[in-house]
């Protein structure tokens, strides 16, 4: 990885319109095209959520946005996690879901975090202390567990 990758943490509204676009487009990218799955990714959370990326050269690698409590779940929560297609098997994922954990922490002040994890990604998820509930559903056609972290 080269030195010019940079991490963001912002709210919607301190977004420049290119790092919108750019977390727009992996979004896009990864969750309709890849998973070629058509689902309404613009669901009026963004403007509530606190948005967690790493971008080079203006584009994304990896990115996720973070709920306070009461928004999605009674509980804090992490969603639409992604990396980008050529930022793969670099261990971005998991610098960001550690990114993520401590802004849940640092910002809204608990370590009770809520997820609705692709069934793929259970044991990524439980190396950061996430349970399964038991809790299984299909979300746009694609298995997804619920998780909690006390």
């Amino acid at each position: 990885m080269s030195s010019n990758m940079i991490w963001k943490i912002k709210t919607f509204d301190e977004f420049t319109v290119p790092e919108l676009y750019a977390v727009l487009k992996a979004r896009i990218d990864v969750f309709v095209i890849e998973q070629n799955c058509p689902y309404p990714d613009l669901d009026n959370y963004d403007q509530k959520a606190v948005h967690i990326w790493a971008e080079e050269g203006g584009q994304v690698l990896a990115y996720c946005r973070v709920f306070d409590k009461g928004i999605k779940y009674e509980e804090t929560s992490i969603g639409r996690v992604l990396t980008t297609e050529h930022a793969r098997g670099k261990s971005l994922g998991k610098q960001l879901i550690q990114y993520a954990v401590e802004t849940i922490e640092n910002r809204f002040h608990t370590s009770e975090i809520k997820i609705s994890a692709q069934d793929y990604l259970l044991r990524f998820y439980s190396g950061f202390g996430f349970v399964d509930t038991g809790k299984k559903y299909l979300e746009d056609d694609i298995p997804h567990t619920e998780m909690i972290r006390k």
